[in-house]
């Protein structure tokens, strides 16, 4: 495969077929049935497209087409798998096949990294699925409040790179980000703060809907987290009936972990545990909910175990399924539960064990997909308890191996992260995120005989000059010549 076509993630199969280009100019059109979710997805290609030309671009139902015409089209004739899609460039027509929106949604932006600066596509055939389900990012909006805008921004970004899954770290000690109808005070007072002191600010039911639906017209679906039995102070300070003493704890604008925490034995806490995951399926049309679970540090295993069941109770009586990150695996787990692997330096025997009883594992390793740790120690921005990664710790690893022991068909997916300590807006996330991003979609996406890092380094490059149009800062990695 040619790598100087500068796709990522790096498709299945790419055929250059040799004939002339197809050239985006004026009077391109896009084409689809005039089916609600298809005229949504031609909605979008027809954006995407009139932004790269600068010239509107008109969508036609079927019936319409003609010259310089993008044609999208729902089949069944393409590689296993709901993501599945194809894209075959003529001189007259783009027709970009799948079997469902999201397919269709991964070959549009598979056209729009096609383009050259010159507004045209070049002749090719390319088939390609994903190779893991999952493919995410988890972002902590609760250290530092990030606006519905930026959110938009990051999730143009995830779908650019064929990321399916946004993860919303939506509580934390530091600010409750979320309004529930049966919580109302949890915003009023908990959500007005952020670490040193910043302002907060909160997600309005309304606001939630609505980034909810932009995700999911690009093929992204939201799992929302509330993060339980620790991590709470933005709880307690809200409701003193979860202290022993009755007594509401202080805000809290610090960096520590590990001191807050629910108890099992009080009896607001399972009311609350209750309130609040109802609520949050209610709000949330996807499968999965995620209840935290990390960094419980003051608690019995015998207590922590009781919370998390509860919490995942509570999920599964709304119809959803479970997230946690890695400590819920030492709890007994409902077989169908996907446990979020963060800390490499663990021992691997319960991961393996709960797999062995059914449980399904998130690949989030900390040293190689946690993308507020700095690049170097000359990074300004982020943290550094994992080690510092460069773009090719990023890329160059393998999900199946990284728990000694673990059957690779336990693994569902990857999951980068950015944590949000340090970092404050829009350009503090595209900082850290850019090109690290893009590695480890290409992780998440393609198999490993299709993943090569001086392939990846040679096509990242070309990713530049899409980044620089936007405004976004990125890091210019040395392992690259970006020249």
């Amino acid at each position: 495969m040619p790598d100087v076509i500068s796709l990522i993630p790096r498709p299945t199969t790419l055929d250059v077929t040799g004939g002339e280009p197809f050239a985006l100019a004026e009077g391109t059109t896009v084409v689809v049935e005039s089916r609600p979710e298809l005229i949504s997805v031609g909605v979008l290609a027809a954006d995407l497209l009139g932004r790269v030309t600068e010239h509107p671009v008109e969508v036609r139902y079927t019936g319409g087409e003609g010259p310089r015409t993008v044609w999208l089209r729902l089949v069944e004739s393409l590689p296993p798998g709901d993501e599945a899609y194809r894209v075959v460039v003529r001189p007259e027509r783009v027709t970009i096949d799948a079997r469902t929106p999201a397919g269709l949604v991964h070959g549009i932006v598979t056209l729009r990294q096609l383009v050259t600066p010159e507004l045209t596509v070049p002749a090719v055939r390319i088939e390609d699925s994903p190779r893991f389900g999952w493919r995410g990012l988890s972002i902590d909006v609760a250290r530092h409040f990030i606006q519905v805008r930026d959110l938009k921004v990051v999730i143009g970004l995830m779908a650019h790179y064929k990321l399916n899954v946004l993860h919303l770290h939506l509580t934390d000690d530091q600010g409750w980000r979320l309004h529930l109808p049966s919580r109302p005070q949890l915003t009023e007072r908990a959500s007005g703060t952020s670490v040193g002191g910043d302002p907060g600010g909160f997600y309005t039911a309304e606001q939630y809907a609505d980034l909810v639906a932009y995700a999911a017209a690009r093929g992204i679906r939201v799992v929302p987290e509330i993060d339980v039995p620790g991590h709470v102070n933005a709880a307690t300070h809200t409701y003193g009936d979860l202290n022993p003493d009755g007594e509401p704890t202080d805000e809290y604008t610090g960096i520590e972990v590990g001191f807050s925490r629910l108890h099992a034995d009080l009896p607001a806490t399972g009311r609350f545990l209750t309130d609040v995951f109802t609520d949050l399926a209610a709000m949330t049309p996807g499968d999965f909910v995620h209840i935290g679970g990390d960094e419980v540090l003051t608690m019995e295993r015998e207590e922590y175990a009781d919370l998390v069941g509860q919490a995942a109770a509570a999920v599964r009586a709304q119809g959803k399924r479970v997230v946690g990150w890695q400590e819920i695996a030492h709890t007994a787990l409902e077989p169908g539960t996907v446990v979020q692997y963060w800390d490499p330096r663990v021992d691997p025997a319960p991961f393996v064990a709960a797999a062995q009883a059914g449980a399904l594992f998130l690949m989030s390793p900390g040293s190689k997909t946690y993308l507020d740790m700095k690049y170097d120690a000359t990074t300004e921005l982020g943290l550094e308890w994992a080690g510092h990664i460069e773009l090719r710790d990023a890329y160059d690893w393998e999900p199946t191996a990284i728990i000694e022991g673990l059957p690779a068909e336990s693994v569902i997916g990857v999951e980068a992260a950015v944590w949000t300590e340090t970092l404050k807006d829009l350009d503090d996330l595209t900082a850290m995120l850019l090109p690290r991003l893009a590695a480890v979609a290409e992780v998440a996406w393609s198999a490993p005989e299709h993943r090569d890092w001086d392939g990846f380094r040679t096509r990242v490059a070309g990713h530049g000059p899409f980044w620089d149009r936007f405004g976004f800062p990125w890091h210019r990695s040395p392992q690259v010549d970006w020249s």
